[in-house]
């Protein structure tokens, strides 16, 4: 018996097999698809059940071209190209939704996130957990994911988002296409990760 309930194909899928893409096919990623991909991910764990993250969808011509300039050279070949681009982010304000998000402490948004460093530290660590979870969720929906840090946050920043805003990453989206991937690279073991005491 297995020490996993997820069935082997489904790891596969989300991790085993699962590369960061460089390369797309043509096909379009739906709005179906990225709002199925949220509906699932949105139920992971946060801290205080604070939800952070803010996807901004790169869809149109017009965006792409004031997106691709502020990608790092490398990217940007493969940022124009994609299907579907998204910028993820944290929001700095997100205290404001916690009393409808976390009904049975209202009074976290005045008593722990009252001042900005606070809540921009905390939106910083959550909103990363759930770009993580994001990333599972384009997976999950059969789709591959080209999570990317090298571009030009200010810039990105200015273009899509404000000040309450900090970019993330940008990640492109769609189904892998012709020599998408790197080989596989080495992982640590078990043994050099994990300690008991």
């Amino acid at each position: 018996m297995s020490a996993l309930a997820l069935h082997p194909a489904a790891q596969d899928l989300l991790f085993r097999e699962a590369r960061t893409a460089n390369a797309f096919t043509a096909e379009p990623v739906t709005e179906e698809q990225v709002q199925a991909i949220y509906d699932l991910v949105k139920y992971a764990p946060t801290a205080y059940n604070q939800s952070p993250l803010r996807i901004v969808l790169v869809r149109s011509d017009e965006a792409r071209e004031r997106l691709v300039p502020h990608m790092a050279e490398g990217n940007r070949p493969k940022t124009a190209a994609a299907p579907l681009v998204a910028v993820l982010a944290a929001d700095n304000e997100f205290h404001e939704e916690l009393p409808a998000l976390l009904p049975h402490f209202p009074q976290a948004k005045d008593r722990i996130f009252a001042d900005r460093p606070v809540r921009e530290e905390s939106a910083l660590l959550n909103a990363t957990l759930q770009a993580a979870y994001f990333i599972l969720g384009v997976r999950a929906a059969g789709l591959a994911a080209g999570p990317m840090t090298g571009f030009d946050f200010p810039g990105v920043q200015k273009e899509f988002l404000d000040g309450d805003h900090t970019p993330l990453m940008v990640v492109n989206i769609g189904r892998p296409g012709a020599n998408a991937w790197f080989p596989r690279s080495p992982r640590l073991a078990y043994d050099q990760v994990v300690t008991t005491v």
